[in-house]
């Protein structure tokens, strides 16, 4: 129906920039809200950001000030700026949307993509 590929994972030294990209691609209508999670081992995924189909954004308190989430309409492409990385940013970054497909109409689904890892070295 839908599918998310993330990119731009990797490994960063302890203040290091990296920015991820997330395209979703397949029988797309619409995308409503559009964000990233993450979860390092022993941890409960968590949201990090999000931001709506009008540009608005939301942060985890742990990532405000350092991270810039932002979108592409015409892409369907959300990305994610993480400036200032610190080791506890360490996890596996998933990308995830809610949207509509044009085979199931009126009722929206979330979809995930597979997680890129992301690594900040101390």
């Amino acid at each position: 129906q839908v599918q998310l590929v993330e990119s731009g994972g990797g490994l960063v030294q302890t203040g290091g920039s990296l920015r991820l990209s997330c395209a979703a691609s397949g029988s797309i209508f619409s995308i409503n809200t559009m964000g990233w999670y993450r979860q390092a081992p022993g941890k409960q995924r968590e949201l990090v950001a999000s931001i709506n189909r009008n540009g608005s954004p939301y942060y985890a308190d742990s990532v405000k000030g350092r991270f810039t989430i932002s979108r592409d309409n015409a892409k369907n492409t959300v990305y994610l700026q993480m400036n200032s990385l610190k080791p506890e940013d360490t996890a596996v970054y998933y990308c995830t949307t809610n949207a509509f497909t044009t085979e199931r109409g009126l009722t929206s689904r979330n979809y995930w993509g597979q997680g890129t890892q992301v690594t900040v070295s101390s």
